[in-house]
């Protein structure tokens, strides 16, 4: 067995062709084991890195050369070359290994990375910086055919090309992102990769020419005849075209081919575009045959009961049912239509409904555009991808007071994906924003009521934000219906403290009400409904009556939700305690989500406890837990 004797990189330069070969088998094996059958985690993508990682690594010297990798979730190849074999069991577990890549796991994670687009503007920052230092060492950029869709990865390689660094991009092209590519980009890319005309024709060419006399003037003679032929069989090369010596298309699963390609590049001073060709879930046949649905792996428990419909199913299934009465509805993704739950939508109203690639800032925009004629776009984005989309809220839709619809899944802790992917900040972003309107469903049914109350919303931009996974299993009932806005639900009442939560923190609080009164302690609870604007009056009148208020919320506690109520009371002159439950001020790691609540402190018994801390120091009672 290979893999059990490589502990680093040095170990895979021992190996022969043949080697590598089987090798790379191997490691698909684990992952596949580990993976699919036991921790779930990001699948396809992985199996379809598995030679150009150990060519990679093969040819250069990590962790002296600089190998970044964009998003990290296909680089659980590189992880198990990299001293992490014997850890790899533990991926995405609580205490184990992060699903991407962070500097602090290995000296040879580079960058850390959960959002795309973002390793070509890293390496360049590195290479640069070995520049100015006088070190020598190649940096290498690896990016996915779907993360080239964004933004971010144009104005590195505009920079990169002028700047004219050793730089090396790698293309790892598959054809995929999560969902299959769209737009223009990936029309051109199969153009290139179905093509193989230039290829043969400029390595035939040069070969003659350089058996001819008078060097220079061929040499001159070929670049301007190659330049020609390229405008025939390409129309315009883009790499070349911004300062780029272009590579490719090589076979991605060739470890030979790819090992004699990066050798090549290596002797290049310039910034050098290396296009290899992949297959995503490469050697697991259903995963191949359906790249989309493999994506990510997820692990069933044996004998688990059913689980309430997701958020993001109810979501897109709400929405496909509206817009088919209000003909203004328009879906926005950025690369996400499973995720969201919007292919019911795309299959019902394919024509409202548009996948703009790895670009959440052109979504923003894109969807103010639309509103300011008469349409009612719905930009169903994560909630940590709309932070990429920051200054386009603000600037696009706020200011212009669009009536822009932001359907914000996977907010609030959100598991195993970590630090990278929890979207917990939210509601302090959105907060600070003129016009902004903000609220969060208790469970899956007020999700579609808020839906709902965000498409009939006419004044203004609206926000909706919901968690990752299953709803509470509340039954559905009736047709979705709005809310007035600004008005929170007076769950129970009791004299002794107010707890007022939000969102998905509304259960818990309800539970610890229940606790709290077998201890004796009578709590009133709210479910805000609304961050802002806040029900001000329900508010106030159950913080006057009680006299102590816990807030909760799953989100950063700084600028959040507690803000807002503190705010009120200080503007009221107010003056009870409060206790403002939600997260610190820490990024936290991977767990599941009931952990990671535990951990923030925003489970159902850590509610109870800080509520009766606060009863007991302030009204001098003593009751008791049990």
């Amino acid at each position: 067995m290979h893999l059990e004797q490589i502990n680093s990189p040095e170990d895979l330069k021992k190996l022969t062709i043949p080697e590598l070969e089987q090798l790379a088998q191997e490691i698909r094996e684990t992952i596949i084991d580990v993976v699919a059958g036991k921790t779930g985690g990001h699948f396809a993508p992985n199996l379809g890195t598995v030679e150009l990682t150990l060519a990679l690594h093969y040819v250069f010297d990590s962790p002296r050369d600089k190998i970044v990798w964009d998003v990290g979730h296909q680089a659980y190849p590189h992880k198990l070359v990299t001293g992490r074999r014997d850890r790899f069991h533990t991926i995405r577990q609580e205490g184990g290994l992060s699903g991407f890549l962070q500097r602090e796991e290995s000296e040879h994670d580079q960058f850390g990375a959960g959002h795309a687009s973002t390793s070509i503007s890293a390496a360049l920052g590195m290479a640069v910086a070995g520049q100015l230092k006088g070190e020598h060492f190649h940096t290498v950029a690896v990016i996915g055919d779907g993360a080239l869709t964004g933004g971010m990865a144009y104005e590195a390689l505009n920079n990169a090309g002028s700047l004219q660094v050793p730089l090396i991009v790698v293309l790892n092209d598959n054809e995929m992102s999560i969902a299959p590519n769209v737009g223009a980009l990936a029309k051109y890319l199969s153009r290139i990769r179905t093509n193989t005309r230039y290829t043969q024709a400029k390595a035939e060419i040069e070969r003659l020419l350089r058996r001819l006399p008078q060097g220079d003037l061929w040499l001159e003679l070929s670049h301007r005849f190659l330049d020609g032929l390229k405008e025939i069989v390409y129309q315009t090369m883009i790499w070349e075209e911004l300062g780029f010596t272009y590579f490719g298309p090589v076979d991605g699963h060739n470890i030979r081919e790819l090992i004699e390609t990066f050798q090549l590049v290596k002797k290049i001073r310039g910034p050098v575009f290396v296009h290899a060709i992949t297959v995503k879930g490469k050697g697991y046949q259903p995963a191949e045959d359906d790249p989309f649905k493999h994506h990510s792996a997820s692990v069933k428990v044996p004998g688990a009961p059913p689980s309430p419909p997701k958020y993001q199913d109810v979501f897109g299934e709400t929405l496909t049912r509206l817009a088919e009465e209000d003909k203004r509805i328009v879906a926005i993704t950025a690369a996400m239509p499973d995720g969201t739950g919007l292919l019911p939508f795309a299959k019902a109203h394919p024509d409202r409904f548009f996948d703009v690639g790895i670009a959440e800032q052109h979504a923003v925009t894109f969807a103010a555009g639309l509103a300011t004629q008469g349409l009612r776009p719905v930009a169903a984005i994560y909630s940590t991808f709309l932070q990429r989309a920051y200054d386009q809220v603000i600037h696009d839709v706020c200011i212009q007071n669009l009536p822009v619809v932001f359907a914000m899944d996977r907010a609030g802790l959100v598991g195993e994906d970590g630090r990278t992917h929890h979207g917990v900040f939210d509601f302090a972003y959105l907060r600070c924003i003129p016009n902004m309107v903000i609220m969060a469903p208790k469970d899956e049914d007020e999700l579609r009521h808020m839906l709902k109350t965000a498409i009939d919303y006419e004044r203004g931009p609206i926000a909706l934000r919901y968690p990752r996974g299953s709803g509470v299993g509340v039954p559905l009932l009736g047709d979705p219906h709005p809310l007035p806005i600004g008005k929170g639900e007076l769950l129970q009442e009791g004299d002794d403290v107010a707890i007022i939560a939000i969102g998905a923190t509304v259960l818990p609080a309800q539970r610890a009400a229940e606790i709290l009164a077998e201890a004796g302690v009578e709590a009133t609870v709210i479910n805000a409904r609304f961050v802002k604007p806040l029900d001000e009056a329900l508010i106030l009148e159950a913080a006057r009556r009680t006299g102590l208020v816990v807030t909760v919320e799953d989100a950063q506690v700084a600028g959040g939700f507690g803000s807002a109520v503190l705010e009120l009371f200080a503007r009221e002159e107010l003056r009870i305690p409060v206790a403002c439950l939600g997260l610190p001020d820490r990024f936290f790691d991977h767990a599941s989500q009931a952990s990671l609540r535990k951990q923030a402190g925003i489970d159902a018994e850590s509610i109870a406890r800080r509520a009766l801390a606060l009863v007991r120091q302030h009204r001098g009672v003593t009751p008791q837990l049990r």
